[in-house]
């Protein structure tokens, strides 16, 4: 059975489709990225997911559950961290966990036992009754991801978990994130940073304008293009040749140096795959 699976999920404001009939599903336990520009629909399908936003059309089922029927046992089944900073910066973090858990319906004990044991286990444990205003990006963005899974979610979304913090407090985050799938989360995240989707997730799925254009483990989708690309810059711009192996693109390098062409020699990433499939950048 699968964790998370979505059928034609459809969504419009207005006029404009934001989601176009998209499918998906999720294994138990794995981290499943939705890779994209903003505006493309990601957050949009969290939030139908969570059941914040409703949908236009489609199914969404958690553990073979219909999520749009059973709405208050879908939640509980699902965490949320949204890109928005969400928290009550005058509390502390045990008042903000605390009133998490209440409207969650956990007892006063559960919430101390399960809040001072998240704490430890995100290495917030000495911050506990610091105001959250105190608190670094990081820290903060730590405490979102302790309060999402303070009920004991079977399923964690994330939508954007690192937007603005720099690269160092993000590689925390996702030493952090990885430990909690380890845990035996689903998680699910959104992000417009390559390698972010590209150091975390098991699978990817490139999305744009509302549809979902390809989903597969991140080395399948670059090993379509080959190991090694060559940046050729032009005046119009750069362009992008791919190789199978080293051998091959060294000796395109080297066809090339008459004509006086910067060229530049790399492995191929998943930025490469994403610009090859969707025609665009994130």
């Amino acid at each position: 059975m699968m964790a998370v699976e979505v059928k034609d999920l459809r969504k419009s404001y207005n006029g404009f489709e934001a989601l176009k009939g998209i499918s998906f599903h999720l294994e138990k336990g794995e981290i499943f990225a939705l890779l994209g520009p903003n505006g493309a629909g990601k957050t949009t399908t969290i939030r139908i997911l969570c059941g914040l936003t409703r949908p236009g059309g489609g199914q969404a089922f958690f553990f073979g559950m219909d999520i749009f029927k059973n709405p208050l046992k879908a939640k509980k089944l699902a965490g949320l961290v949204p890109q928005a900073l969400n928290l009550d910066l005058d509390l502390t973090v045990w008042e903000n966990l605390l009133i998490h858990g209440l409207l969650f319906g956990l007892s006063l004990q559960e919430i101390k036992e399960q809040g001072q044991s998240l704490m430890e286990f995100s290495g917030l444990r000495a911050r506990l009754h610091h105001k959250v205003r105190t608190l670094s990006g990081g820290m903060r963005r730590r405490v979102l991801i302790t309060r999402a899974l303070l009920h004991r979610p079977r399923i964690l979304f994330l939508d954007e978990p690192t937007v603005g913090l720099d690269p160092h407090i993000r590689r925390k985050l996702w030493g952090l994130i990885k430990r909690i799938q380890q845990q035996g989360t689903t998680i699910l995240l959104t992000t417009h940073y390559i390698e972010e989707a590209e150091f975390l997730a098991n699978r990817v799925a490139f999305i744009d304008n509302g549809t979902l254009v390809i989903v597969d483990k991140p080395q399948n989708l670059t090993s379509r293009l080959g190991k090694y690309a060559v940046d050729i810059v032009q005046e119009d711009g750069l362009e992008t040749k791919y190789f199978p192996d080293r051998q091959s693109a060294e000796d395109f390098i080297l066809s090339r140096r008459e004509t006086g062409t910067t060229v530049t020699l790399r492995r191929v990433n998943l930025e490469d795959a994403f610009v090859y499939f969707t025609g665009k950048r994130v």
